[in-house]
């Protein structure tokens, strides 16, 4: 890391008043105490790198186009967040230093709940938490989504490529119809939104021309502050469902089956291949695992303990129950085929047994949104993710496995793996890298690792799908083909819609012309 001034620059006198003439007094924050509140919990203690000049909290779409008008006319970057629940990626805190954060916690109104068309209509600062309560409280049949923790906004979310796991997890189908304020304060609407009626924004993904909704996933140029979000009806039986390997040697396997499942339609969603330490917290609910490095032995007999054995699937079946009992059958047959295989499905539920849950791994597959995986976490244990997009295919899976797990296990640290399956033919092996927060060395020791992996990973060909800040111009750089041209084509969009390169620059690697550096010099140190 480089040294830096123990303190970022301040605003503008003049702008902080034209800001809390926007927003309110108490919706700007510039005292360092408040602007430390939503700063990256799990960044390097004492280091001042990623520290924000001011967090601003607007509560409606005008306010926003406001402040990014100001921000443009005193040259001020401007960082979005929602929630700042960005863990293990950032949180809240900006790439620039000193740019002003811009918070979403006010703008949480859900907008629309269409039973009918199965979808909702969310701002920023919605989270799954409300929108499952919404949903509930209204008695609606429908499912909503959710990710691991239910605490994050949905768009916030979704604007950094996170993960659901339930139908329309797969392949990140869940957004539909996005409001957008561009970095000069314009106003756009996406699809159908196009039409100044139009009445079909929130059931269509494609536009008439370009369809742009990607276009503002991880990336500078434009705010979401309105998105749709598809439901699914409440089924009719839910049937979670475990799958598990009692030994290594057969992730191959485990892999290949669980993509031949997805093609077949036996399994949906998003199912999560755990690592044995990863697989007792996430799917057993047990404690994060001590903090020091455990030998192979000890890690079979974890497994073995908490019956996930070296690795274990969160997955799931929904539908009718002649639907779940034919796709469990399938199921059941084609993992027995795994030497080491095993099959846990306790139990189906109908709607009204929810309540009956009891493990977090089963209530995120139907939807209800949970904070367990953090309440079981010590409070100084932090993580930083490595998240590299890799072929849904056993020898693939493994070869990025391998060369994570070692240069993981020499650093003295524990190894952690989740392969996401993100749709039929793709998956992310998210590696956890845990570390002691309020331990300046071993959080630095953490950084260093991540980065090293970003960079193995890319060697290997496959590139990371949702860096830190840290990682993020290293990440892109990756993605050199024929002189980084996707980077050369994205910053010509950039440098058009913003060209004061006010909006989160640098972000994902985007940076604008008065601040970009030549792509071989980027990310290369610190």
């Amino acid at each position: 890391m480089t040294d830096v001034p123990p303190a970022p620059p301040s605003l503008p006198d003049e702008m902080v008043r034209e800001l809390a003439a926007v927003v309110g007094d108490d919706s700007l924050h510039i005292e360092r105490t408040a602007i430390d509140e939503f700063k990256d919990a799990y960044w390097i203690p004492g280091d001042e790198t990623y520290a924000a000049a001011a967090v601003v909290q607007p509560s409606s779409t005008e306010q926003v186009r406001a402040i990014m008008r100001l921000a443009n006319r005193y040259g001020i970057p401007v960082w979005p967040h929602s929630q700042g629940r960005n863990l293990g990626h950032g949180g809240a805190s900006p790439r620039v230093r000193g740019s002003i954060q811009l918070g979403f916690q006010k703008m949480n109104r859900i907008l629309e709940i269409n039973e009918e068309l199965a979808y909702a209509v969310v701002e920023p600062g919605v989270t799954w938490f409300d929108l499952h309560e919404a949903v509930r409280a209204g008695g609606h049949r429908l499912l909503t989504p959710c990710p691991d923790l239910g605490w994050g906004s949905i768009i916030g979310n979704s604007m950094d490529a996170g993960h659901t796991y339930q139908h329309y997890g797969a392949d990140y189908m869940l957004p539909t119809g996005f409001e957008v304020v561009l970095p000069d304060g314009d106003l756009l609407r996406t699809g159908a939104g196009a039409l100044p009626d139009g009445k079909a924004w929130h059931v269509y993904k494609r536009s008439l021309g370009p369809s742009l909704d990607r276009l503002f996933v991880q990336s500078n140029l434009g705010i979401v502050t309105r998105m749709g979000v598809w439901l699914k009806r409440l089924p009719e039986a839910y049937a979670p469902v475990m799958l598990s390997i009692g030994e290594d040697a057969d992730l191959e396997a485990a892999v290949d089956t669980i993509r031949e499942l997805r093609l077949a339609g036996y399994l949906e969603g998003a199912p999560a291949l755990f690592s044995t330490l990863r697989a007792s917290h996430m799917l057993r609910d047990l404690p994060v695992p001590a903090d020091h490095q455990l030998t192979p032995a000890e890690i079979r007999e974890a497994g073995e303990r908490a019956g996930v054995g070296a690795w274990a699937a969160r997955a799931a079946v929904w539908g009718d129950l002649e639907t779940v009992r034919i796709r469990m059958k399938h199921i059941k047959a084609a993992w027995a085929k795994i030497p080491s295989g095993r099959v846990e499905a306790r139990r189906v539920y109908a709607p009204d047994e929810y309540d009956e849950i009891v493990l977090s791994a089963d209530q995120i597959m139907i939807g209800i949104p949970t904070l367990k995986a953090i309440q079981t976490t010590p409070d100084h244990i932090a993580h930083v993710d490595v998240a590299p997009v890799v072929p849904l295919h056993g020898p693939r899976v493994r070869e990025m496995v391998e060369k994570a797990r070692s240069l993981v296990l020499g650093t003295g640290a524990n190894f952690g793996a989740t392969v996401v399956v993100t749709g039929e033919r793709s998956c992310v092996v998210i590696i956890g890298i845990r570390y002691d927060r309020t331990d300046e060395a071993d959080a630095r020791g953490a950084f260093v690792l991540a980065r090293r992996l970003v960079a193995a990973a890319g060697e290997l060909g496959y590139g990371e799908s949702r860096p830190h800040l840290e990682c993020m111009d290293l990440a892109a750089g990756q993605y050199s083909f024929n002189g980084h041209a996707y980077q050369r084509f994205v910053e010509r969009i950039k440098d058009a819609v913003d060209p004061n390169g006010i909006l989160a620059p640098g972000r994902h690697g985007i940076w604008p012309a008065g601040r970009r550096v030549p792509h071989d010099q980027r990310g290369t140190t610190r």
